[in-house]
């Protein structure tokens, strides 16, 4: 009997389209159900009662949920092709650890672009650049954060590129120009067709955060 998968998330979300990629790197068959920001779904709330946010895999009728833990269950369940956790214990920690620094530093801070003005936004991207400095240096020389081969730290990342555009435009600055390192890995990334066809349109991203600063009076 197949799997039945169904992912509920929403089509801008950075967290639901890490999700994305893993399903389609792991080439599993999955239902996906739009969801709706002002009017979530009652099967939504249903399958994640506890936090009620839009991000929900839905695999056989058991709900997993936040987007990290659910990449690591994907890369557990669907374990016969492209690995994106390592073997070594060690090396899967370093790769939850950076995973985790992108969630808690970068998340806020690229929201925090687009939503502030003056001295406020100045800050944001001051701030924003120093964190992708500290994961420049992480990646180092190597092609992928994961090393050859791209993996769970290059999912987490890889989706906050279909918003560069819009961090660039409403905060007037350059990412290339302050980390060239991140632009030319997040283009070798989007050469790999499951990254590619996972992300959003930059542009498209940028009219919906437009239509979201209007909602929040910004």
């Amino acid at each position: 009997m197949a799997d039945e998968v169904v992912l509920m998330s929403f089509w801008p979300s950075i967290f639901g389209n890490r999700v994305k990629i893993a399903l389609s790197l792991k080439g599993v068959e999955y239902k996906f159900k739009e969801e709706n920001l002002r009017d979530k779904s009652p099967l939504l709330l249903e399958m994640n009662p506890i936090n009620k946010k839009i991000l929900v895999l839905v695999h056989n009728g058991k709900p997993i949920c936040e987007s990290l833990l659910i990449v690591e269950y994907i890369d557990e369940v669907w374990n016969q092709k492209s690995p994106l956790l390592p073997n070594d214990p060690y090396q899967k920690y370093q790769a939850k650890f950076w995973a985790d620094y992108i969630d808690k530093k970068f998340a806020a801070t690229g929201k925090e672009i687009w939503s502030t003005n003056g001295e406020e936004q100045e800050d944001a991207k001051k701030n924003f650049i120093e964190i992708l400095k500290v994961l420049e240096g992480e990646l180092g020389e190597k092609p992928y954060f994961g090393g050859d081969q791209f993996g769970f730290v290059d999912a987490a990342l890889i989706p906050f590129y279909s918003w560069f555009y819009a961090f660039e435009t409403f905060g007037n600055f350059s990412i290339e120009e302050d980390c060239p390192k991140i632009v030319a890995w997040a283009s070798k990334c989007m050469e790999i067709e499951s990254v590619a066809q996972s992300l959003p349109d930059p542009k498209k991203v940028y009219e919906f955060v437009s239509v979201i600063k209007g909602w929040l009076g910004i």
